[in-house]
């Protein structure tokens, strides 16, 4: 029995096909450290991001009951403001930034020793 061998051209010059294979390579690279292929972020949505992860890093140096109640007041109220403030009112968005940093500054700040909210309602229902 006797066996044919072929040798078949490659159809692209070899600069296509390296880079071609390192194309697929830096896909599969990015893919397997969970690379995001959504729309790029403006500086101003990084800041915010950063924000919020530095609130819950933050929370993670506090008490168990502490950390829940950070994570759930941060998240409360990134939440709130994301459905409240139009996303063009860049002077009020950095406003909260600068407003959110120096709360993080607190919270990170080895003098404060346990954290404490008040809740204000107030009533329309007023007897005149």
């Amino acid at each position: 029995m006797a066996v044919l061998e072929v040798e078949v051209p490659n159809p692209l010059p070899n600069h296509v096909s390296d880079f071609n294979d390192k194309l697929k390579l830096q896909q599969m690279e990015s893919d397997a450290i969970g690379a995001s292929r959504g729309p790029r972020l403006s500086g101003m949505q990084k800041q915010v991001l950063a924000l919020y992860r530095g609130f819950l890093r933050a929370a993670r140096s506090k008490s168990p009951e502490d950390r829940h109640r950070i994570e759930s007041f941060v998240s409360a109220e990134f939440r709130r403001n994301s459905k409240l403030v139009d996303r063009k009112n860049f002077l009020y968005i950095e406003y909260l930034l600068r407003r959110g940093k120096k709360l993080l500054e607190q919270i990170n700040s080895p003098a404060t020793l346990r954290l404490s909210s008040l809740n204000l309602r107030f009533c329309e229902n007023r007897k005149r």
